[in-house]
């Protein structure tokens, strides 16, 4: 009885010592892992999500990257800073891309609320040890020269009081170019997704390649 009693300590020994091992393979298969954070632009309204300029990413970087895309057509700042504390304890990327403030925009919003909420999500990315990157956004003219600039200025103005990675909007061809924007006049056609992976990906690639 002893000698069996021996003999399955040292099973359950070496069992437990291959399940470590495993754990410890599994959460070094991705180099890097990067969540993005947005609204429609990100998420793929109106086309399929195979052809986003997320998934495009994500298979230019390859198999030893992940990208978690945690983006919800229509959402907020607030509506992110509400979703990203789960999303950073589910998945600890290593990279956080804030794509929002869009919405907040085309609502009328007031521009000091949603500074308010993508400072506090970047400062949210940080302390969970991820390195936050900044999107930065503009309006369609027709709301107004002075909301419009305003509301495109709390990008670069974050960017530098946080010292964060700032994506400058390099979108404004796409809405006058035939075939990138749906029925809507809003949201960009699949043909328009490799343009703004293209874009963000100058930006995203070297911090993911370190």
């Amino acid at each position: 009885m002893r000698l069996s009693a021996n003999k399955t300590s040292k099973t359950r020994s070496f069992i437990k010592s291959l399940w470590c091992l495993f754990i410890l393979l599994g959460a070094n298969t991705y180099g890097s892992t990067l969540l993005v954070l947005g609204d429609s632009l990100s998420a793929g309204y109106g086309i399929n999500q195979e052809n986003g300029w997320v998934a495009l990413l994500e298979k230019d970087l390859g198999d030893d990257h992940r990208i978690i895309n945690g983006s919800i057509s229509g959402d907020t700042t607030g509506g992110g800073l509400n979703r990203l504390p789960r999303l950073l304890e589910e998945f600890s990327p290593d990279f956080v891309l804030l794509e929002l403030g869009g919405n907040d925009g085309l609502r009328g919003q007031p521009l000091a609320l949603m500074k308010a909420n993508l400072q506090a999500m970047i400062r949210l990315v940080r302390e969970a040890g991820a390195e936050p990157v900044l999107f930065g956004m503009r309006l369609p003219p027709n709301y107004g020269r002075r909301y419009s600039d305003a509301f495109a200025a709390v990008y670069p103005q974050l960017s530098e009081a946080e010292d964060v990675l700032l994506i400058p909007f390099q979108l404004e061809e796409l809405s006058v170019t035939e075939g990138m924007i749906q029925e809507d006049g809003l949201h960009p056609t699949a043909m328009a997704q490799p343009i703004i992976k293209e874009v963000i990906k100058r930006y995203i690639k070297p911090l993911m390649l370190k």
